[in-house]
């Protein structure tokens, strides 16, 4: 740096100690422009400069060991000693301007500091300018500089302000980096100063002595090179202590620096160190080319300018930290909306990367969870990233790995140097490691020196030690296998980023154990209604099949009734269990359940009211009520005696609300149930845990009574004229077969009763296949004119055997004991379905689309 001073005392006996707060002992000789008087806190001399006699015409050697009292003006000691009084702590100093310290008129500025025991008086002669008024001008300059929003802008403003107030040739403003090499970021200087703006130099021209000193001692002034420097009388104290000079004002510096000074061509200089939170942030040094002081009032004004100017860039870093805490607030806002409501961070990757880039810079981005690779832009392969991410695991679990030159941490990262050169991994769990990384590619960038920075030490005219550089030319080092750094704000938004992505992961996770733990109190519900209802099915089959001993006329009538009856329960069931229905009519919803149960005798049921169409969801809850009450009824309740009947009211509110009334009469008396069992539970609650609706019932004597109510969100009017379903018995129209049939089914017993029904139709005969190689042997062998197809064959499906028949045109029927048949009913879509269990009036009507 071009005003830094090496910390080599200009006595080779002393050496720097490496404890910042340790007292540095620099002892010696004072600049030709001030002198220097120690005195012990008992105010005897103990030290003083050998030029206090050019000054203040007195001899040094006949102080020593004397009271001060007996060389200065009373008046002087008396506000030395006043002032004195307001020393707070070891590293701080007081003041006097214009004070006449010895009585005969002259004003010199003096300051004062303790050092140990000692008190250590610094006096210079002070300015015979009049009516000057520094500290307004440092007002100006500071609110000159608060005009400025960036601190570029800022930075430019204090070297413009110091110069002016100064009259050196050449300002800068040197910042540090994270390496304690530094960077001229600022410069103000004449046509005729030769520009350092944008150069760079090394840690080594400011070691980590030295950058003590800067911290503590925070002007320091050169006024001539050349000029002499004078001694410390005596040099060590009487237990062999040289004094510390580490806070003085006039304290000679090193001829090594010196040296620096005049390789640069630099006769006079000035720097005053910059602070944020107590750290050296950087200085603003000054360089004139010739002889040039600046006397002590004028340099505590600019140092008044530093603590400002420091204190107004501490503002100007926290406002930034402020604006990135905002941002990072919004973007955890945004990720705990968009991201945390998903399935997983993979499911919402490209949301993620997009919200990131906003915040961080970068060119690729990895998401590693659960062992899964996601990625996006430039970024290592799945291979290369598993090496990297067994490195990254031996870093800390908490914090944030950030490098701009990946190869200098691990050697694996040259396979993948052409994509990226720089990254910042977040973890973002401990076991087992996940990680989000951006990737920066490599960035082949200039940087220009103020010399060679790998300059080695060399033998000089003050001993092996480190020699000035000679040369300050720029000096261009071309790095390559880095990329852009990673700014502090971007390392500050990645900390609350990652605490954000835990935060995410941990309520997915919480929602993952929510979910499970709802679907297993679900699976618990579906279990014990599928129990209820196969119970329920089992039982009424049973009551189908000896309801009627007097009542068939025949073994044939019987057996028709009943098979027509289980067919509508099927059809029931089908409906219940649909999972892609859109809004469907609730008259046709009790028909169906009405045919189950009263087949031939829907008259006994009554429908009026408003006709009305339910949502899905609605639907499919209705449905489980309904087939209760009916299910009730006919065990227990008006369907179950010859004589009863049921009522089923609908009515709109003005609100848009559903009214049902279910009304029983005509059959036996009724009883409240003495408890409360799983039908009882789906009539009462369903409606108002599922709908948000509500449910009355009542069991009166004459003849159960309920009331239920749906919100008007799951109910409309229906858009046109409602289908009547058909609710008798009577038996379809008889069709025939011509010909073979293909029954291509992989249950024994049901292919034997399909095989029945298909020669009750009329087929000449029947082949049965078990799979589809069997099939197409059967096509191949036998000449087909009708096949049934069960979609679904356990490993495999019938779509084969259904384009080999399409191929021939033999026409087919498809058969499916699920919802729905997939891609085969796209494919063909002329084919007729029927579902099981089936009856013979379900092929019947099948063959009669086949034909029509």
């Amino acid at each position: 740096m071009p005003d830094l001073e090496p910390p080599v005392p200009n006595t080779d006996a002393v050496d720097l100690p490496n404890c910042d707060r340790e007292p540095i002992h620099i002892p010696g000789r004072v600049q030709d422009y001030g002198c220097l008087i120690a005195v012990s806190l008992e105010w005897m001399v103990c030290h003083a400069s050998a030029n206090l006699s050019a000054h203040l015409g007195l001899d040094p050697v006949t102080m020593i060991g004397t009271r001060i009292s007996e060389h200065l003006a009373p008046d002087f000691l008396h506000r030395l000693r006043n002032r004195i009084q307001l020393l707070a702590t070891e590293d701080s100093t007081v003041r006097l301007y214009r004070v006449d310290p010895i009585g005969d008129g002259r004003a010199f500025d003096v300051s004062v500091h303790l050092s140990g025991r000692t008190y250590v008086i610094e006096m210079e002669p002070a300015s015979e300018e009049p009516d000057r008024d520094d500290a307004t001008a440092v007002q100006m300059m500071i609110a000159r500089l608060r005009q400025r929003d960036t601190l570029a802008g800022a930075t430019d403003e204090a070297a413009q302000a110091v110069r002016s107030l100064t009259g050196f040739d050449r300002v800068m403003v040197y910042r540090f980096d994270d390496d304690q090499s530094g960077e001229v970021i600022a410069e103000a200087r004449g046509d005729d100063a030769h520009s350092y703006d944008g150069l760079r130099f090394p840690a080594s021209d400011i070691p980590k002595q030295a950058r003590a000193l800067y911290t503590r001692n925070l002007i320091r002034m050169i006024a001539d090179v050349d000029a002499p420097t004078h001694e410390i009388q005596p040099a060590v104290s009487p237990d062999g202590v040289p004094l510390d000079l580490s806070l003085s004002a006039t304290r000679a510096v090193s001829p090594i620096h010196l040296e620096y000074l005049r390789n640069m061509g630099v006769r006079a200089s000035l720097s005053i160190s910059i602070l944020r939170k107590g750290k050296l942030w950087g200085l603003i040094a000054c360089h004139h080319h010739s002889p040039r002081y600046i006397d002590f009032e004028r340099r505590s004004a600019l140092e008044l300018f530093a603590q400002l100017f420091s204190y107004e860039l501490v503002q100007k870093e926290t406002e930034r930290e402020m604006e990135d805490v905002e941002r990072a607030r919004r973007l955890h806002d945004v990720l705990m909306n968009q991201v945390s409501s998903g399935e997983g961070l993979e499911a919402e990757f490209d949301t993620l990367a997009d919200r990131i880039a906003e915040a961080i810079p970068h060119d690729g981005i990895v998401l590693y969870a659960g062992g899964e690779y996601t990625a996006r832009g430039r970024v290592p392969t799945q291979d290369e990233f598993y090496g990297l991410a067994r490195f990254l695991n031996a870093a800390s679990a908490t914090e944030t790995f950030v490098t701009d030159n990946i190869e200098a941490h691990y050697p694996g990262a040259d396979s993948f140097a052409d994509r990226a050169a720089g990254l910042m991994a977040l973890p973002v769990s401990r076991t087992p490691r996940d990680y989000i990384v951006l990737f920066r590619r490599e960035l082949s960038q200039s940087v220009e020196w103020a010399g060679n920075p790998d300059k080695p030490a060399e033998t000089g005219p003050n001993g092996v030690r480190l020699t000035p550089r000679k040369s300050f030319e720029t000096w261009r080092e071309v790095v390559r296998g880095r990329s852009a750094r990673w700014t502090e704000p971007e390392r500050r938004a990645a900390d609350s980023l990652r605490i954000t992505l835990i935060e995410v992961i941990l309520k997915l996770t919480d929602e993952a154990d929510a979910a499970r733990k709802q679907a297993s109190e679900r699976q618990e519900l579906l279990i014990a209604e599928l129990n209820h209802r196969v119970r329920n099915i089992l039982n009424l089959i049973r009551g189908l099949v000896s309801q009627s001993r007097g009542g068939a006329l025949s073994v044939d009538e019987y057996t028709r009734v009943l098979d027509t009856r289980i067919t509508a329960l099927s059809r029931a069931h089908d409906q219940l269990t649909q999972r892609e229905w859109g809004w469907s009519p609730l008259r046709e919803l009790i028909a169906i359940e009405t045919r189950a149960f009263l087949a031939g005798r829907g008259e006994r049921l009554r429908q009026t009211g408003d006709e009305v169409e339910l949502s899905p969801n609605a639907f499919t809850t209705l449905a489980l009520v309904l087939h209760e009450l009916m299910t009730n009824s006919a065990k227990y309740g008006a369907l179950s005696s010859a004589t009863g009947s049921v009522d089923v009211a609908t009515r709109l509110e003005r609100d848009g609300t559903l009214v049902i009334d279910w009304i029983e009469s005509g059959g036996p008396p009724v009883k409240a149930p003495t408890r409360e069992g799983f039908g009882t539970t789906i009539i009462q609650r369903s409606i108002p845990y599922d709908l948000r609706g509500t449910a009355d019932v009542s069991y009166k004597v004459t003849g159960l009574t309920a009331r239920f109510t749906l919100p008007g969100h799951l109910v409309r009017p229906c858009a046109g004229s409602v289908s009547q379903v058909d609710q008798s018995d009577a038996p379809a129209p008889e069709v025939s077969i011509s010909g073979a049939a293909l029954v291509l089914e992989d249950n024994m017993i049901i292919a034997m009763d399909v095989a029945d029904m298909l020669k009750d139709l009329g087929a000449s005969g029947v082949h049965i296949a078990a799979g589809v190689s069997d099939a197409q042997r059967q096509i191949e062998e036998h000449d087909i004119s009708i096949a049934v197809l069960d979609v679904n064959l356990g490993t495999e499906t019938s779509v084969v055997v259904a384009e080999v028949l399409a191929a021939k045109g033999v026409p087919f029927i498809l058969a499916t004991g699920y919802g729905a048949v997939g891609e085969i009913r796209n494919t063909f879509p002329e084919a007729p379905i029927v579902k099981k269990p089936y009856t013979e009036a379900d092929f019947s009507a099948a063959l009669r689309k086949l034909a029509g």
